[in-house]
């Protein structure tokens, strides 16, 4: 080495990131806020309409079982619900089932994106947001221009098997500084009441969670105390 100077930490000296068959894009997706708040995410239209008469304002619809009779009926119901109450609903995986329903966005994960019609989902005038690991992936997101960009894991998570190790709040903190206000972004991933708030003084726009809010003893309770510490990002516009 030459020297050392420290972190470079502008987004424009980054590597511009290719990945064969990975989608890239010229123009944006529709924006979403930078700051959109707490981002609960639950498995239900039920869980959707508890939450959202708390106070919630984005929120996620994740339905793994794509054979499930009910599937789009599920969608449409939260859809429908959201819109009313002017609450930002994002679909997770499914997304020609949300373009067909009229949602506010979707959410993709890495491997999702080398199989979805991404051109479908900008001309439908969705939102999409989008799962990384670390800054690699992070850079390969930043190529496809989404609304969201979301960040993790950050902690130990028993949601799901991830195939990387927890980002932590110190790189959370360095890809903040990266990204700045290029992008809307959201936290996700083993983040609870006692990390919560480690993790927005990063700067991050949003903070996800599932078991967070879904297997606490007091959901109501619980919900405020979130609410308090994340804020809920204010209300949305569909159009």
């Amino acid at each position: 080495p030459f020297g050392h100077h420290g972190l470079n930490l502008e987004l424009k000296d980054m590597p511009y990131v290719l990945q064969q068959g990975f989608p890239v894009s010229k123009e944006s997706f529709a924006p979403c806020p930078l700051k959109m708040g707490l981002y609960p995410v639950v498995d239900s239209y039920e869980w959707i309409e508890r939450l959202v008469n708390l106070g919630v304002k984005t929120i996620q619809l994740r339905i793994k079982d794509k054979q499930r009779d009910d599937l789009y009926l599920q969608i449409q119901k939260s859809v429908e619900f959201c819109k009313q109450k002017n609450v930002r609903l994002f679909i997770d995986d499914h997304y020609e089932l949300a373009i067909k329903a009229g949602a506010y966005g979707v959410h993709l994960g890495m491997e999702d994106l080398l199989k979805a019609d991404v051109e479908k989902i900008r001309k439908s005038g969705l939102r999409l947001g989008v799962s990384t690991h670390g800054a690699y992936e992070t850079l390969k997101a930043v190529s496809l221009k989404p609304s969201y960009i979301a960040l993790g894991h950050i902690f130990e998570t028993q949601s799901k098997i991830m195939p990387s190790k927890p980002q932590g709040v110190y790189k959370l903190n360095l890809l903040m500084r990266i990204l700045k206000s290029a992008f809307s972004t959201v936290a996700i991933g083993g983040i609870k009441l006692d990390n919560v708030k480690s993790v927005v003084q990063t700067g991050v726009g949003s903070v996800a969670l599932i078991t967070g809010i879904t297997k606490a003893d007091d959901v109501d309770s619980t919900v405020k105390q979130w609410l308090e510490i994340c804020s809920d990002g204010g209300e949305s516009s569909w159009k």
